[in-house]
């Protein structure tokens, strides 16, 4: 039989903190975002905003103020004949303490 993973306290299933951001966004508007301590990353579909803050507390060693979460919806788009949907994705904005910065989107 398939193991079920423990229920963390917010009621999701318990993740690997790096399962939780999938990629940082990298555009116009979130590099501008950059300038008052917010970034911008994927994360995954069922993720919660107590996940995304531990994932980057501790994957980049930095204090996180706030996180706000988006369902980006999908978009429809045509393949010949047919009308497909692309899958929905969620993208979390954290902003961290004044002052502090992730190197990893530095020089971007």
């Amino acid at each position: 039989m398939g193991e079920r993973r423990p229920v963390c306290a917010g009621g999701g299933l318990e993740v690997h903190p790096y399962e939780v951001l999938r990629r940082p966004i990298i555009s116009e508007k979130s590099t501008a975002l950059q300038e008052r301590d917010k970034y911008t990353f994927g994360v995954m579909g069922k993720a919660n905003k107590q996940q995304v803050r531990q994932a980057v507390e501790k994957a980049f060693k930095v204090r996180v103020v706030a996180v706000n979460i988006i369902t980006v919806p999908g978009k429809t788009r045509r393949v010949g004949k047919r009308q497909v949907k692309t899958a929905s994705w969620r993208k979390a904005m954290v902003t961290l303490e004044p002052g502090q910065k992730i190197e990893y989107f530095e020089g971007v």
